[in-house]
């Protein structure tokens, strides 16, 4: 046995206790301890059950990521839980903390599972690409269902213990916080009971009212057929539900497993992890240590009660930290107000909230008309209108107003944070936090570090961002920062692509078919073409169709038509508009199919993400990907544009960005920092 078990013996019962610190996830040494005392209690003729448990912060907790694309070693995870199950005495998992994955599977190889209150439960590979690759797919469906077990595994949701109780996925919740003493005091009671000691493998009663019934998983396909598009993982994990009711256990696990080998080492799963570390490498910066001191928030400021400041400050309501609301008339912070309630008042009829909680939240907020009301506050956030000198004025403000040491923050999109930060005294406390909107539901937050930013207030933004559940990216003062600027150029390939000719239907095809919610020319129909073109000077299409009062969605169409149902088709007056733009600029129509169209619209924005990491602005490529993944809702299956990239291989694009150069002209000019790229043989 290694020195991450301990064995002990208390009337009979067999403790197997668990510690690998942080989460004692199931690499090669925990999954031989778990071998080693199994096989330990089940050879003595003393024992007449056996306990499961772990100390620290949580029951097995998943595979050790460190694992991840290493050769496997044994014991692998199904032969630990084969060894679980060949054990003659009764089996008991204790769990605590968030058993996933793995740790759930783990689980249940036992007879029962016994749980703390506070514990959550789930199957997540699907964030992953993958499946449940140790029996998951095959056990929860005995215990639960078929019907809900496709909804939790396909979700990889966390279930709390009073619902995994009435769902059947635990047997017994905690009274108190003992659970050692409560799983042996269970334990106890079901050896003085002689209780039954079938395995979840061994069940049926579920899954067999459903054998044979294709209609199920095809009306489950149907129904979730938007939010699934495009997830190989997803159809993989039907197939090995459907095989739990189909087959008998060990055929399904065989099911499962070559369902499990597709994914592997798919690019959609590849892809998938890749965004799984990368998110997680997001907040490491590495001129500031882990020791770096961060300031205490406690209550926030913010200027500014329309759409952007309200959905800021919901977000800060939702961590429960108070909020001061300013604004400069009664009647903009009355309707302010208004809608933040409205907003969570639909979180309520959707049951995704109570009314307790939504009055909870609302008592948070003060609303003010008086910069006087943030002297004692410990973060300002500013979103006003992105403007530099109405911004520079409510910093100027502000520095007469706030006590030292609190953070002041612009929610600026494209200015530049320095410029900010010098009207004031203090530029060693100015950051930009720049939320997208809408604000209260993007989980992205770039947190941008001015020249005087001190490193103190760049990591307690880089913290606070996780404390109100958003994603942090850190970003160099530059005009967009990371998502704006390197998406933008899609938008700006987008208007010459229509002006040369292409049917606007087939962009927005071609973008949605490679895995976007929406094509750029549908998303500027909804943003509305009023908002889309109000900071151009010329004569362009949205600027003409916004003259003729469409404005997209909203009012009277844009580039669309809508019916009623919002259901789109191509306006011939759109059309007609785009035609004489064409022609008064002297455009000539250019043919290109479809992979040539994606090129032109999303190499481009490689080369820009090239052009961020080359200026030092972003870290790594791989926060550029997550930037546009959770800003821009970039296909998470795709891994984002700089991990895209490297998979078509750095030398096609530079090759058809040359091309689209000597074609189109310098938009499509290759950064120096690609080409060196590509010189080097290296990667992004």
């Amino acid at each position: 046995m290694t020195n991450l078990l301990t064995y002990e013996v208390t009337d009979g019962i067999a403790v197997l206790t668990v510690d690998s610190p942080p989460v004692n996830a199931l690499g090669y040494d925990v999954r031989k301890s778990i071998v080693d005392g199994f096989e330990k209690a089940s050879a003595d003729v003393d024992i007449n059950a056996i306990v499961l448990i772990c100390k620290g912060r949580t029951f097995f907790a998943g595979a050790d990521i460190r694992e991840f694309g290493t050769e496997p070693k044994f014991p692998i995870l199904p032969e630990v839980i084969a060894t679980i199950e060949s054990s003659p005495k009764l089996t008991i998992a204790a769990l605590h903390g968030t058993p996933l994955g793995g740790g759930l599977e783990t689980a249940l190889a036992c007879h029962y599972r016994v749980a703390l209150a506070t514990t959550r439960v789930g199957l997540p590979e699907v964030k992953l690409g993958l499946l449940p690759g140790a029996g998951g797919t095959q056990k929860l469906p005995r215990l639960t269902g078929i019907p809900s077990a496709l909804e939790i595994i396909t979700s990889g949701r966390q279930i709390k213990s009073g619902e995994a109780l009435k769902l059947g996925i635990i047997d017994k919740v905690c009274i108190g916080d003992d659970l050692s003493g409560e799983a042996i005091a269970f334990a106890k009671e079901l050896v003085y009971q002689n209780a039954a000691r079938t395995l979840v493998s061994e069940r049926n009663e579920k899954t067999a009212e459903h054998q044979g019934q294709a209609e199920i998983y095809d009306a489950f396909r149907a129904k979730n057929s938007k939010r699934f598009r495009g997830f190989k993982s997803v159809e993989n994990i039907i197939k090995a539900i459907q095989a739990s009711a189909d087959l008998p256990y060990k055929q399904g696990l065989k099911r499962e497993r070559e369902l499990f080998s597709q994914l592997l080492e798919s690019r959609d799963a590849t892809a998938q992890r890749h965004v799984f570390f990368a998110e997680r490498e997001t907040g490491k910066i590495p001129d500031i240590p882990k020791t770096t001191p961060v300031r205490p928030i406690n209550n926030v400021g913010i200027i500014g009660a329309g759409t952007m400041g309200g959905g800021i400050a919901m977000n800060f309501l939702n961590a429960q930290i108070p909020v001061i609301l300013l604004e400069k008339k009664q009647e903009a912070l009355d309707h302010g107000i208004s809608v933040i309630r409205q907003n969570y008042q639909r979180s309520v009829k959707g049951g995704r909230m109570s009314e307790e909680a939504l009055e909870a939240c609302m008592k948070l907020i003060t609303p003010s008309l008086d910069y006087a009301d943030l002297s004692s506050v410990d973060l300002v956030i500013e979103a006003v209108f992105e403007t530099m000198d109405i911004k520079k004025t409510v910093f100027s403000t502000l520095d007469t107003v706030v006590k030292k040491g609190c953070i002041l923050a612009s929610n600026t999109s494209y200015l530049d944070i320095n410029e900010i930060a010098e009207s004031t005294s203090r530029p060693q406390d100015v950051i930009g936090l720049h939320f997208f909107s809408p604000a209260n539901i993007m989980n992205l937050l770039e947190v941008v570090r001015g020249e005087k930013s001190d490193p103190e207030v760049v990591n307690t933004g880089m913290r606070l961002a996780k404390k109100i559940m958003k994603t942090p990216v850190l970003s160099r003062v530059g005009w967009g920062f990371i998502a704006n600027r390197v998406m933008k150029v899609r938008s700006y390939q987008t208007d010459n692509l229509i002006l040369q000719g292409i049917n606007p239907e087939t962009i927005d095809k071609v973008i949605y078919d490679y895995g976007f919610a929406m094509g750029p020319i549908a998303v500027k129909d909804l943003v509305g073409l009023d908002v889309i073109g109000r900071d151009s000077g010329e004569r362009t299409v949205e600027s003409v169709l916004v003259s003729m009062e469409r404005l997209g969605q909203k009012k009277n169409g844009g580039y669309y038509d809508y019916d009623k149902n919002r259901q789109r088709v191509l306006s011939p007056i759109a059309m007609e508009v785009i035609k004489d733009i064409a022609q008064e600029k002297g455009i000539e129509p250019v043919p290109a199919d479809e992979g040539e169209i994606l090129a032109r619209l999303l190499y481009p924005v490689i080369n820009e993400g090239a052009k961020v990491l080359d200026e030092g602005i972003a870290l790594r490529s791989s926060d550029i990907d997550i930037a546009c993944i959770k800003g821009y809702n970039w296909p998470v299956y795709q891994g984002g544009p700089m991990f895209w990239a490297n998979t078509i291989g750095l030398k096609k694009v530079l090759g058809k960005l040359q091309e689209f150069e000597q074609r189109f002209g310098e938009a499509f000019t290759p950064s120096p920092y690609l080409v060196r790229l590509v010189e080097e043989g290296k990667e992004f």
